[in-house]
């Protein structure tokens, strides 16, 4: 199974949720689920998981659990797939 990690930057809180381009080498994530227990993670890993067209399950924080700049896993999901399908490409 193919594995490609997305380095992005979260903004949990935010108004509402959505990918908000590139600030440097990370995609700006925002998410409304506040940042306690896990919820904003958990946001985050739905929201990729939805515009990549995978289970949530698929895509797991590897790096930066607690940070705003966090290591997403992405399994089954190939680094051509994952650029054009979130518009970065």
């Amino acid at each position: 199974m193919e594995v490609t990690r997305l380095r992005i930057k979260a903004i949990p809180g935010a108004k509402r949720s959505g990918i908000a381009g590139l600030i440097g080498d990370r995609l700006k994530v925002k998410v409304n689920a506040p940042p306690e227990d896990g919820k904003a993670n958990r946001a985050i890993c739905r929201l990729i998981a939805s515009k990549l067209g995978v289970k949530p399950t698929q895509v797991t924080v590897e790096a930066g659990a607690s940070d705003h700049e966090k290591t997403l896993r992405l399994e089954g999901v190939s680094v051509i797939e994952a650029t054009t399908r979130l518009g970065l490409g």
